[in-house]
């Protein structure tokens, strides 16, 4: 990719790079975001190889130190989600943490997470080593040429004018760091960025630091919150502070930044961070002698939940930022590799959703994205548990219309700005979020949400559901081409997947036709903007003669599932809801309790059930009337926790876990969904075909784990015969059988009923076995093999 242009708004390093404290690692808690990390070293590595430029690149290594039994309970959880990946990582005992770094007073310390090749860089000497490297490679870089304005042709091209002129791009990237907000305004985006005070101390010469033989490891001292290194014979230490004492720089929210500031430092206030510099003190006493030269308060731009935004914007076509690097040159090299492949292919080359842009919506407002921001930075080094719920700026804007009805009975979660109940609580249960590695006090109310559902009849808010309207002359052709499944009849439904055009997973969605040329689509919480944009990047592509509306914040949803949901809503229409009467994946507009509802015989927990899609102002009204109506058949309300746990008893898989853009359709056991033979050339189909001429090398398997008091999640490591052989893609207990369950990516040798491994579980492993799926068969499967019998009886 040659025809590239950077246009640079001062000089290069301005903003947040040339004060950068230039940090490097492989770890992070995310399976994605590792490979970005990978990257990003690698090219350091060979940078100055490449162009002649010196980067000033130091690998010492880092470790992260436990002082509590929680982080070392933190660290089990991520080497237990590290073995199945390139990257190196080790559990080291204190002793080993002494060697790394002979500093420490070692009277708190009970282990550590060792990463060989870690360390950092000297972000100028990087940025100019880049500079000279695309230059090499054909790329134009103008400076000072600050952006002055941004106008989109017809045909989809940028018209960008500077000082200088103008240039037309087929697309353009937002990469302008803490003025991204200010660009992003010339188009109409409120990007979800913001500038936070972030302070390093920098020391004179230590004596013992400079009698070293050897550099120290990079330490991040976890409860201390704060990392330390070695500059040249001194030390850098920069902390986090809390959230009630860090600074956000809001005032450039509101008014901009200040004309001229680029290379500029706000004042420090080494009083903010005392508390953490005491801690080093007693963690590393040298510094409690040690001269302070400089103390660095500079900027770095956060987005709400501490990760960047990369990618297309849903909204702007061929527009695509990189924004929001709040870890800085880590990110950097991994994330232009990242664009730079999805750019020249036509898709990412590895699933990064946590990163999409569109993972924030109108929803995003300022006191949301300050509040977020704050809670991020401040949490930055807390315990990082599994179901992690945070809480500032919650709720926002966006709560279905049963929210005020649930939200004191229930443990809400938060999906793409909505409020969902992920459990619900009963007189005596222990309430609230409450953290863990383990089972916790969640797993007995789940439990009874499971039976209800089972056996009697539960209610469940799925509103953040994202939905869509396509309709138009060419809606049906535009759908043939986006997924690979055939176009359901009218009052139809059916579940289809859009594929890359590598034929890997991008999205799963629910289609129904609701009159001729008119279709409803539904898919997850946080695929709403990230499938809309797909979508509607393709009709624009295509010259499809289309109309899409985005109708989710319009729509309510209700699931009701269980043996007596038939009775529940026969109470409240006129309509025939026997089976024969309304058959599974049919769809049709009914009134309940006096109120229109559109409703789709479907059920993500594989049970007899419904989702009723109604008008937001009437979600209240038609819930009530069904707890009243189910009193007798002993409705109750049922959430997100105990639904995972039913999809994982039926064998359902999950967008996001058992398929993504790292997967294809076929390992997935998606085969019934995908048609290949269907006349359209679906985006996918001739990548698809040839997977399947060459045969898969491993597959989705169902399996069980013997375990105690902890359950699999996904993203855990899956051993044969001490070899790594996969990784798990999501779990859970399973209620009726009494069992852990998962779903892993073994080999093809592997995959058979009855074959033995193991899955790492907080560094323990625990025997594991393929079984046949499903645990328990769906209803309607159940339904049918009941009438087969009575047929032959």
């Amino acid at each position: 990719m040659k025809d590239v242009v950077l246009l640079e708004k001062s000089e290069l390093t301005a903003g947040s790079t040339w004060h950068a404290a230039g940090l490097t690692t492989y770890y992070h808690p995310g399976i994605n975001l590792k490979k970005v990390h990978y990257d990003s070293i690698k090219l350091y590595e060979i940078l100055e190889a490449e162009t002649g430029q010196a980067v000033g690149f130091h690998q010492p290594g880092s470790v992260r130190i436990a002082s509590t039994a929680a982080r070392v309970d933190e660290m089990k959880y991520q080497m237990t989600r590290t073995h199945w990946h390139v990257t190196q990582q080790y559990l080291i005992k204190p002793e080993k943490v002494q060697e790394l770094f002979p500093l420490l007073n070692m009277d708190k310390v009970l282990a550590g997470l060792y990463t060989p090749g870690d360390g950092h860089i000297d972000p100028y000497s990087l940025t100019m080593a880049l500079a000279a490297g695309a230059r090499m490679y054909g790329a134009q870089i103008y400076n000072p040429a600050p952006v002055t304005g941004l106008s989109q042709t017809s045909e989809g091209k940028w018209d960008v004018q500077t000082p200088h002129g103008t240039i037309r791009a087929n697309r353009i990237v937002n990469t302008a760091g803490f003025w991204a907000r200010e660009l992003g305004n010339m188009i109409g985006f409120e990007h979800p960025t913001i500038p936070v005070h972030h302070q390093y101390v920098v020391t004179a010469t230590v004596p013992e630091v400079k009698a070293l033989k050897k550099e120290l490891a990079v330490i991040r001292d976890l409860e201390g919150s704060y990392y330390l290194r070695q500059e040249r014979d001194g030390l850098l230490f920069g902390p986090y502070e809390k959230m009630e004492k860090m600074v956000l720089q809001d005032s450039w929210v509101r008014d901009g930044v200040p004309p001229g500031f680029g290379k500029e430092l706000f004042e420090s206030d080494l009083d903010r961070i005392m508390e953490h510099v005491e801690m080093a003190m007693e963690m590393v006493p040298v510094l409690k002698t040690a001269d302070i030269i400089n103390i660095v308060s500079g900027p770095i731009t956060y987005t709400p939940d501490l990760l960047p935004m990369v990618g297309p914007h849903q909204g702007a076509h061929n527009y695509w930022t990189a924004i929001g690097f709040g870890y800085g040159v880590i990110h950097a090299g991994g994330i232009g590799k990242f664009l730079s492949d999805w750019i020249r292919n036509g898709e990412p080359p590895y699933d990064l959703i946590e990163c999409d842009p569109n993972r924030y919506g109108k929803w995003t407002n300022v006191p949301f994205m300050c509040a977020k921001a704050r809670e991020s930075y401040g949490f930055n080094n807390v315990v990082g548990y599994p179901k992690e719920e945070r809480f500032a700026g919650r709720p926002t804007c966006r709560t279905s219309g049963v929210y005020e009805l649930l939200k004191d009975k229930a443990s809400m979660g938060f999906h793409a700005g909505w409020e969902q109940p992920h459990w619900f609580y009963k007189p005596g249960d222990e309430t609230g979020y409450k953290p863990s590695f383990r089972r916790t006090n969640w797993f007995g109310p789940v439990g009874r949400e499971c039976r209800l559902v089972m056996e009697k009849v539960g209610v469940i808010d799925l509103t953040p559901f994202g939905k869509f309207i396509v309709k138009g002359r060419d809606s049906h052709k535009l759908l043939d081409r986006l997924f690979a499944n055939t176009m359901p009849k009218v009052g139809h439904t059916n579940i289809s997947h859009m594929l890359t055009p590598a034929g890997r997973v991008y999205a799963e969605v629910t289609i129904t036709q609701l009159s001729p040329g008119e279709f409803l689509l539904i898919t997850g919480s946080g695929s709403e903007l990230h499938d809309l944009r797909w979508i509607e990047t393709e009709a624009a592509d295509g010259g499809y003669d289309v109309d899409i509306s985005n109708v989710t914040e319009d729509m309510g949803v209700l699931g009701i599932a269980g043996p007596n949901s038939r009775k529940v809503l026969q109470k409240l229409t006129d309509e025939d809801m026997s089976d024969a009467g309304f058959k599974f994946l049919h769809c049709k507009s009914i009134t309940l309790a006096g109120i229109p509802v559109r409703a789709i015989r479907i059920s993500y927990t594989g049970e007899l059930g419904w989702e009723l899609y109604i008008d937001q102002k009437n979600m209240a009204t038609v819930y009530q009337a069904m707890m009243e109506a189910g009193k007798d058949e002993g409705i109750d309300n049922f959430g997100t926790y105990a639904m995972s746990s039913l999809r994982l008893e039926k064998g359902f898989r999950g967008w996001g876990a058992e398929m993504n853009c790292d997967t294809n359709p076929l390992e997935a056991g998606l085969d019934y969904f995908i048609k290949l033979n269907k006349p359209a050339d679906f985006i996918g189909k001739a990548a698809l075909q040839e997977i399947k001429s060459k045969g898969l090398k491993r597959k989705l398997s169902y399996i069980s784990v013997d375990t105690d008091d902890i359950d699999p999640e996904g993203n855990e490591t899956v051993w044969h015969n001490s070899k790594v052989v996969g990784n798990t893609t999501s779990g859970a207990y399973s209620y009726s059988s009494q069992q852990s369950l998962a779903f892993a990516y073994l080999p093809l040798e592997l995959c058979s009923v009855g074959q033995k491994v193991e899955v790492e579980l907080m560094g323990r492993k625990y025997p594991a076995m393929v079984i046949q799926e499903p645990i328990v068969l769906t209803e309607p499967t159940r339904t049918r093999l009941q009438k087969k019998a009575k047929s032959k009886a």
